[in-house]
């Protein structure tokens, strides 16, 4: 099952301290969506979307300094696939409004990243 690197997401500890050093030192811009504490950027590179977020956790573990999030077609069979070659669903599906369906899974080594099947036309 293809699969592409459409998300990252900033984990940090101090938001508006992360926002500022990313702003000056890359150049970004940050527009606030969704809960508080949380940006969007769309200035890193096309086909990308970047996210400043608080530092949370995940099926009981601590997210890591950078989040990856990969773009799948079909949810369900990524699901499926992780499963079957030894890593584990640390969230179920949730729905995004106007995004996709997001899961959090554990690979075959301990890391923690994202699998989202996008709404058609998000990435259009």
């Amino acid at each position: 099952m293809p699969a592409t690197l459409r998300h990252f997401a900033i984990n940090a500890d101090d938001v508006p301290r992360a926002r500022a050093f990313y702003e000056q030192v890359f150049g970004w811009t940050f527009t606030p969506w969704g809960p508080p504490g949380f940006y969007q950027t769309r200035s890193s590179g096309a086909g990308h979307l970047g996210a400043l977020q608080d530092r949370r956790s995940v099926g009981g573990r601590a997210m890591p300094g950078v989040e990856l999030t990969f773009g799948v077609d079909d949810l369900d069979s990524a699901v499926a696939a992780i499963e079957a070659h030894g890593g584990k669903v640390l969230m179920q599906p949730f729905h995004i409004e106007g995004v996709g369906r997001l899961i959090f899974f554990q690979d075959s080594e301990g890391n923690v990243a994202g699998a989202m099947q996008y709404d058609e036309g998000t990435w259009e």
